[in-house]
């Protein structure tokens, strides 16, 4: 079954909530999140952001999303490097920064330094995980 054609197909149509269905499902294949990846819909892009089957290499790229949301996806992905884990922690919003304090895979030292920070929210992120 050619997927690409049914996302092609879908993205035509304007079915947003099959999109976002896709982008949410961790059943969705690889080439299909990479496609998704590119959606304009930023909720689309942070589910495939988040979703544990999303490729590293698209993880990266959506790091550097204009949309803070998307940004905080990476953060909540286990599968997020800690290169840009380390890169999200300096994020200029805060609800990045409070993923990155939440995620699961932020190193202790940069929940030393996000324990610090100016936002009461980002701080009680790193309490609240102990």
């Amino acid at each position: 079954y050619d997927y690409s054609l049914k996302t092609k197909t879908t993205v035509q149509f304007g079915y947003e909530h099959v999109l976002s269905g896709l982008s949410y499902n961790y059943n969705t294949p690889a080439e299909i999140l990479v496609n998704l990846s590119k959606n304009p819909d930023p909720s689309i892009r942070d589910n495939v952001a988040w979703n544990t089957n999303t490729p590293v290499e698209i993880l990266i790229e959506l790091s550097s999303d204009p949309d803070p949301d998307v940004r905080s996806g990476v953060a909540r992905n286990i599968n997020t490097p800690v290169e840009i884990i380390i890169k999200l922690s300096k994020d200029p919003d805060p609800r990045v920064r409070a993923d990155v304090a939440w995620g699961p895979n932020t190193p202790k030292d940069i929940l030393a330094e996000l324990a610090n920070d100016e936002d009461e929210t980002v701080r009680n992120y790193v309490k609240w995980r102990g």
